[in-house]
């Protein structure tokens, strides 16, 4: 059996479209039909209608995509077992978004290995539509992400809050700033808050769908961005940012995702050493949102700190 037509099959059945499939698998439309065409040759029976609407699974379809995951674990299982560095015996791989790899994912993957020397652990990065086509293949068995999506199989958990602060590269910045700002894709939600919290500021002429390495472009020019705090410490810390005390904070949640067939051992080391790490990260922010409301707390005028009550 070609593992590629299983590939396709399920991104056919998941994206319930020819040309969405294709889209994802970088393929031609005429190169994912021929797939299906060969897969549903080889099984005799047909496994999608097809209409101007999109593809559905047939009844035969429903019974064969089950068998589909299960051969793509088994294959992905097999291929990282034979990879398997020596002097290890048990593997992992982990994906996450770039956000969500600095100062969280990495001191995950050191906790895991701490805690299980023999474990081979490897990363993969993307958005939210490639880590999650690698879970369901089996390709990563856990993952970060802000925007996670509910497939069968997996398991979808609250990993940590993050807080998104307006930080500048330049001190005394305000909110009234204008061409200063930079405009990083946090979703549909945070441009919502953002448009009724500071709406002169939904007009930027610079946006970047860049997550936390947009600090890296703030840092070296005279601009300002929403960041998550936490990503940003060491660059408030070494006096390359400074936080802009007049702002909102904004909340951006993000979740570990796990296959739900994973061994017991396993999950449970990653979900005790994830708890670990997100205390720590927690930690980190919490320090700069309380330097935060001590800004905020500072009366301008004669520059003495109003009491916290």
């Amino acid at each position: 059996m070609d593992i590629t037509l299983i590939k396709t099959f399920i991104e056919v059945a998941n994206t319930g479209s020819f040309v969405a499939a294709c889209d994802r698998l970088f393929v031609t439309q005429s190169a994912v039909s021929l797939r299906i065409q060969r897969l549903e040759d080889s099984l005799g029976h047909p496994l999608f209608i097809r209409s101007k609407a999109g593809a559905v699974l047939t009844s035969e379809g429903k019974q064969f995509e089950r068998y589909a995951l299960s051969l793509l674990k088994i294959w992905e299982e097999a291929r990282q077992q034979i990879a398997i560095p020596e002097g290890y015996s048990r593997a992992l791989s982990i994906g996450a978004q770039y956000s969500l790899w600095p100062r969280l994912g990495f001191r995950w993957l050191d906790a895991m290995q701490a805690q299980m020397p023999e474990l081979s652990v490897h990363a993969e990065l993307g958005m939210t539509d490639r880590i999650t086509r690698f879970l369901i293949e089996g390709v990563v068995q856990a993952a970060l992400l802000y925007t996670p999506q509910l497939r069968p199989g997996l398991i979808v958990e609250h990993a940590l809050d993050d807080e998104l602060i307006l930080v500048a590269s330049y001190p005394d910045a305000t909110v009234d700033m204008k061409k200063e700002f930079v405009s990083v894709d946090w979703g549909p939600e945070f441009t919502h808050a953002l448009t009724i919290a500071l709406p002169h500021l939904t007009d930027s002429g610079r946006s970047m769908a860049l997550g936390a390495l947009a600090a890296d472009y703030v840092v070296n020019r005279k601009a300002a961005a929403f960041l998550p705090a936490r990503s940003v410490k060491r660059h408030l810390d070494a006096g390359r940012l400074h936080i802009v005390a007049d702002a909102p904070r904004f909340p951006y949640p993000s979740w570990v995702v796990f296959r739900d067939d994973l061994d017991d051992d396993l999950t449970e080391l990653m979900r005790t050493t994830l708890a670990q790490v997100v205390q720590s990260a927690e930690d980190e922010q919490k320090s700069v949102v309380d330097q935060l409301e001590v800004m905020k707390n500072f009366d301008a005028e004669d520059h003495s700190p109003i009491t916290i009550k």
